[in-house]
């Protein structure tokens, strides 16, 4: 009797401990639940073997395979941990080759099941066997993927008491755990300030500043050095710094903002008030800011404002400051500063800007708009959607390492014991300073084009965060378009898949307490409703978070120009500022070289990064999907040749949303 052959090819990762010496029980099974099974010897998976191959052989076909089990023997009662990326069995006879993407560590040696790679949604007419294993997946990963609540008010986590509760398949790499050790320790050696870490000394000259940073100094920190005292680069940070979302235009002056229309520096003839008619005049309110209490560094109180900041848009296309006001409540004591003040005064009042923007934007733009929204999108995703889901398919590139790296910060930055903590002014204040910031946000803030429509952004000169932003949101979006619309061709689907619905949901209730003002979807009634919050989430994920992570170095790395926390309050009255109230009121030398090194790490990128639109794993086995990730990776190539080819004309390139830069995921 002739006997039909499938042709067996296992695909162990590449990474370190990918291999294993235990004996592996392979099963192949029908659609009617019939299947073939066979044993592969651990020796075959070893480095020195590469891709394993073997044969499982019947009496008959098994006709259409829909999935694979395997079950991991130990050796001598030994488990040795095993990572396949995918096994494809090839059937000569019937000339057809099943893949089955797998990417996850099997650890122990109970049965583990894996689906034939096409993927599919729950209305594909699925076999009853199919649907009720896509069940007991999801199930089993909402055992392991557990809701927790870090604090009350900020987005929910997954529940980690400890870093070896993480499951395997969101650890670091063995390259990433290497290169990302969080030690200030060790960012102090590569920066060679660790003589400085417990110096409870201040600065006596900027001379002594400029020193400290000069051992590592990259060349966009050279230029902040240069420039930071000007009001040109002050206003250009606002469009293309750490915190590009900040500013808006400004069709009114705030109540508690009394800005004297005689003390404002403005060119001859031109009037403030015509002037915001014109759409040239923008706002900065950092009201998130107000109110909150002291934080205690070194023995002192350190001091943050929650300052109003005017800007004006001059002939020039420059964006100056022409009005700064350090509190929020107006009165004899909170003057209103302008350009035409005292040097000093002037420039601390510059000062304490930035640092309630760098306290600002680290909490908001940073930690909660990227970091912890990202974590809430991988909860949802991994407690909700089966792998052979699309969805799942398309959004576990930009998931990667976001677990771990966010259990390092609730961790070792903004735990009690924090870096933040520890050595920025909002210390004591960051969980409110998260609570409002989630309170006050909208979905249309996480939407780049809904963003810079709402803030009145879209015809400023300048500002290349606003056009690589929207570029690469356009390119996404088309992208998600093409995957998701080849998967849901009408929006009846999208209605009745009901692990979809449940992924949003859980995103509703864990990331926006189910705040309808939010404008967060609850559940998605059409096509274009889970392309637009698709883009968004992979839009956070990648490039968003490059946008306000990668150049915190850059920006920040001259402290005077970013200092996390300031010693002295703001002043109270004009004319009495210096050089020493200046160097009195930055942090001290332990504080800066605390914080550098924080940021240093935070914005320092790993050899094993993985791009946007880099594929390392084959989650999409059919054409389709394949063809639209090359047509995705054509046009990021054309957008990093387009702005490397602008960034080549300026003094000052912008970089961040460079393809060529920015990571898939939340990952540092």
């Amino acid at each position: 009797m002739n006997m039909m052959n499938y042709e067996v090819t296992v695909f162990t990762g590449s990474q370190a401990g990918a291999w294993t010496f235990n004996n592996i029980d392979l099963t192949l099974v029908n659609e009617e639940g019939n299947s073939a099974h066979t044993v592969i010897s651990g020796w075959y998976l070893l480095p020195l073997f590469g891709q394993c191959k073997t044969t499982v052989s019947c009496p008959e076909s098994l006709g259409k395979l829909v999935r694979l089990e395997l079950k991991k023997e130990p050796w001598l009662t030994l488990q040795h941990s095993w990572f396949p990326d995918k096994i494809e069995v090839l059937c000569r006879e019937e000339s057809t080759t099943y893949t089955f993407p797998i990417y996850e560590w099997i650890v122990d040696s109970r049965m583990h099941c894996f689906m034939e790679g096409t993927a599919r949604i729950p209305n594909d007419n699925s076999s009853p066997s199919n649907e009720r294993y896509n069940n007991w997946e999801v199930e089993q990963r909402r055992a392991q993927y557990q809701w927790d609540v870090y604090e009350k008010g900020i987005p929910h986590c997954m529940k980690a008491d400890a870093f070896q509760e993480l499951p395997y398949d969101v650890r670091f790499s063995l390259t990433k755990t290497v290169e990302t050790g969080y030690t200030a320790a060790k960012a102090l050696i590569e920066l060679k300030l660790e003589q400085f870490a417990l110096s409870e000394k201040k600065w006596t000259s900027m001379d002594d500043i400029s020193k400290l940073v000069s051992v590592h100094e990259p060349p966009v920190t050279a230029y902040v050095k240069a420039h930071w005292k000007e009001d040109a680069f002050f206003g250009y940070q606002y469009l293309n710094g750490t915190n590009p979302i900040k500013i808006q235009r400004c069709a009114a002056l705030p109540e508690n903002f009394p800005v004297s229309e005689n003390e404002v520096c403005l060119k001859s003839g031109v009037n403030l008030a015509d002037e915001i008619k014109k759409g040239n005049i923008f706002l900065c309110d950092y009201k998130s800011l107000d109110g909150l209490p002291s934080n205690n560094i070194g023995g002192r109180n350190h001091f943050l404002v929650a300052p109003f900041v005017l800007l004006h848009r001059t002939s020039n296309d420059e964006l100056l400051p022409i009005a700064i006001q350090l509190r929020q409540k107006p009165g004899p004591y909170n003057p209103v500063f302008y350009p035409s003040d005292s040097e000093y005064d002037w420039l601390l009042a510059k000062i304490f800007v930035r640092s309630a923007d760098f306290n600002e934007f680290e909490l908001n733009a940073h930690l909660l708009r990227t970091h912890l929204l990202a974590e809430v999108y991988t909860m949802a995703l991994m407690r909700n959607l089966p792998l052979v889901h699309p969805l799942y398919k398309l959004l576990m590139p930009h998931t990667r390492y976001t677990i771990q790296i966010n259990y390092l910060a609730r961790t070792l930055l903004i735990s009690k014991t924090g870096v933040f903590t520890q050595f920025a002014s909002a210390g004591a204040g960051l969980m409110d300073i998260l609570r409002r910031s989630l309170e006050s946000m909208t979905y249309r803030s996480l939407c780049i084009p809904d963003d810079i429509e709402d803030r009145g952004m879209r015809d400023v000169p300048n500002y290349y965060y606003r056009d690589d932003g929207l570029r690469l949101w356009d390119i996404i979006y088309r992208f998600v378009q093409k995957v998701l619309g080849h998967y849901y061709k009408t929006d009846v689907l999208v209605c009745g898949d009901k692990e979809l619905q449940n992924w949003i949901g859980d995103i509703f209730e864990h990331g926006f307490y189910k705040r309808e003002e939010s404008g967060i979807p609850q559940k998605f009634t059409t096509v274009d409703e889970v392309v637009k919050f698709v883009t968004m989430v992979i839009f956070s994920c990648s490039a968003q978070h490059s946008a306000v992570n990668t150049g915190q170095f850059d920006i920040g790395g001259w402290m005077p120009n970013s200092p996390s926390s300031l010693q002295l309050a703001p002043p109270t009255k004009k004319g009495e500022t210096n050089e020493k109230w200046m160097l009195d009121t930055f942090p001290g030398i332990s504080t800066t070289v605390q914080s550098l090194a924080a940021i240093w790490l935070l914005s320092k990128q790993s050899t094993d990064d993985v791009l946007l639109g880099q594929y390392t794993r084959d989650y999409f086995t059919e054409e389709f999907p394949c063809q639209a990730i090359k047509e995705f990776q054509e046009e990021l190539d054309k957008l990093s040749d387009d702005i490397q080819n602008r960034n080549s004309k300026l003094a000052l390139a912008y970089t961040y949303l460079d393809p060529k830069v920015v990571v898939n995921s939340v990952s540092i």
